[in-house]
């Protein structure tokens, strides 16, 4: 480039200029374009040295590419210098365009530096612009030509081949491939950034497609029932995927699973239930109903899979077969309520579902405000929840809400009257005593369940008949008026003394029976107690008075 005014070399140069610029673009990795930037300066521009110095992420510069003497790659490539000595030198020195030129005159106070050098010493310059080995030219490279671009690195040249500093022309030259390599390392680290984007999203899908193929196999071959159901929207609560376990516990295929939600499934007492547990994920027992009209017991087990953007889309439900262990559990719950001999329910059980129906504040028949009257009200929180009522509806004025009905007996001593109430029936065999020394326990027995199966059949559905114990029972029965009660009590006697067949042999025994009446305000063991005074007023009542009018007499 000694004769850069001839306009023949200046053609040439472009030329150059334009092919390393070409290489540049060529390049396909950051490492090549780097490469390429330092073997571009060596060939294209007319300099023996040129490194390339790229800013790290800490903002040290390291030298990432040297071109143009194996003996200096291999004392320079991979060290570094940091930005405070970088930007001393950027800062000094004659400014040549964006260039920055540090003669040799001024460079000696760098030696002691920690940026990577080869410089070396030699003679004085014989003449004004030739090249000295203490000289030092850098070409920042920025990442646009705006002011207060990001620093991408520096290029720093030695040794031109003409031995001279460069003229005008050649210190543009310079400069437009300094700017032209900072785009090239700009679009090489983009590249490079892309390609491992897209290999942490390909590595990412693999991922998901083997998480899903796992989340598959687990779904599908799980041995108790899995299913996904829609949650939100207008197909709330409809079931997207069964497997096979779950069709296989309730008799349905999995095509047909799809057309229910599991609110069609659940037995009718248990929907409050799903639907709490629906929308609050979690677990409850309850019963779903099999392909053939009967229920199964389950355990359901909800997990909402929600989205970061939408909230809740899905619902994720396990369900386990627990019909052996429910039953196990409702025979062990029938036993301790109810007697082991005839079935009925148990002096215990009796007394719940008495005092069920009582509390402690009584109510007069005829009071004019039911609101004043009313006992407290009992199992609130229970009763609302039960039935969707939710805080803001329980914190609302009840007004006269009361859920609970209050038991009042009905006035004796009126002939007349028409007024109901739960009427308290306690029966004392007659002659049980005698059969069972006579004959045994074993014929006791058989009189006892024989007796619990007549008068099980003598009531109404839904009225209580207990064995109280020993030969003692009592039944429940409400919404009688007094005169309904003493045509049961003879009902019920009438359906006991008819001779019972034991073993071949024929047995009687007789009853009396004693009308209490069940009130709020009063116990349990009261009313037990009061009907149990009642029958033995009338067991007296009846030993004092003919055999033969036994069977017609009323407690």
């Amino acid at each position: 480039m000694d004769t850069e005014s001839e306009p023949y070399v200046r053609l040439a140069t472009l030329r150059q200029l334009h092919q390393v610029v070409a290489d540049l673009n060529t390049a396909r990795s950051l490492a090549d374009t780097l490469q390429a930037v330092a073997n571009g300066v060596v060939r294209g521009l007319g300099y023996e040295l040129a490194a390339v110095n790229l800013v790290r992420p800490d903002g040290d510069l390291v030298v990432a590419a040297f071109a143009g003497s194996s003996a200096g790659e291999a004392l320079l490539l991979g060290r570094a210098g940091s930005r405070t000595s970088w930007e001393r030198r950027l800062t000094m020195g004659e400014r040549w365009g964006t260039l920055r030129f540090i003669p040799h005159t001024e460079g000696w106070v760098l030696i002691d530096d920690d940026v990577p050098q080869w410089h070396t010493e030699g003679p004085l310059p014989r003449f004004a612009d030739e090249w000295h080995p203490g000289d030092r030219l850098y070409a920042p490279m920025y990442s646009s030509q705006s002011v207060g671009s990001e620093l991408i690195g520096v290029i720093s040249v030695d040794q031109p081949a003409n031995g001279r500093h460069p003229g005008p022309w050649g210190c543009e030259a310079l400069q437009m491939f300094a700017f032209q390599s900072g785009i090239a390392i700009s679009n090489a680290r983009l590249r490079a950034n892309m390609q491992r984007a897209l290999v942490r999203l390909e590595r990412d899908q693999q991922a998901l497609r083997a998480s899903e193929e796992s989340f598959r196999q687990a779904f599908e071959y799980a041995p108790s029932g899995m299913a996904i159901a829609e949650m939100g929207g207008d197909q709330h609560g409809k079931l997207l995927r069964a497997n096979d376990a779950l069709c296989r516990l309730l008799g349905r295929s999995a095509s047909t699973m799809r057309r229910f939600s599991f609110s069609d499934l659940v037995h009718p007492e248990d929907v409050g239930l799903l639907l709490r547990t629906s929308a609050e994920g979690g677990r409850a027992e309850l019963r779903l109903a099999r392909r053939d009209g009967s229920y199964v017991w389950v355990s359901l087990r909800n997990s909402v899979v929600a989205d970061t953007a939408d909230g809740p889309r899905f619902l994720l439900t396990h369900v386990e077969d627990i019909e052996e262990r429910k039953s196990r559990e409702i025979q062990l719950a029938h036993r301790a309520s109810h007697d082991s001999l005839t079935g009925l329910p148990n002096s215990a059980e009796l007394r719940a579902r008495l005092s069920s129906r009582l509390c402690p504040r009584p109510q007069d028949r005829d009071a004019d405000d039911p609101a004043e009257a009313a006992g407290p009200v009992q199992g609130l929180d229970d009763f609302a929840f039960s039935y969707g009522y939710g805080p803001d509806e329980m914190a609302a004025p009840l007004g006269t809400l009361d859920s609970h009905t209050h038991t009042v007996a009905p006035d004796e001593t009126d002939e007349e009257t028409t007024a109901k109430g739960l009427a308290v029936l306690f029966c004392d065999l007659d002659g049980f005593k005698s059969i069972n020394d006579r004959f045994g326990h074993h014929t006791g027995d058989a009189v006892l369940i024989e007796v619990a199966r007549r008068l099980t059949a003598a009531v109404r559905d839904g009225d209580t008949v207990a064995r109280l114990g020993g030969d003692e029972f009592v039944v429940l029965a409400d919404h009688l008026t007094p005169a309904d009660a003493a045509d049961l009590a003879v009902r019920l006697r009438n359906a006991i003394i008819p001779p019972i067949r034991v073993d071949g042999r024929a047995v009687r025994v007789g009853a009396s029976f004693g009308i209490g009446w069940a009130g709020c305000g009063m116990t349990a063991e009261e009313v037990l107690h009061s009907a149990d005074q009642r029958m033995y007023i009338e067991k007296r009542s009846r030993s004092a008075s003919s055999p033969r009018n036994n069977h017609r007499r009323a407690g």
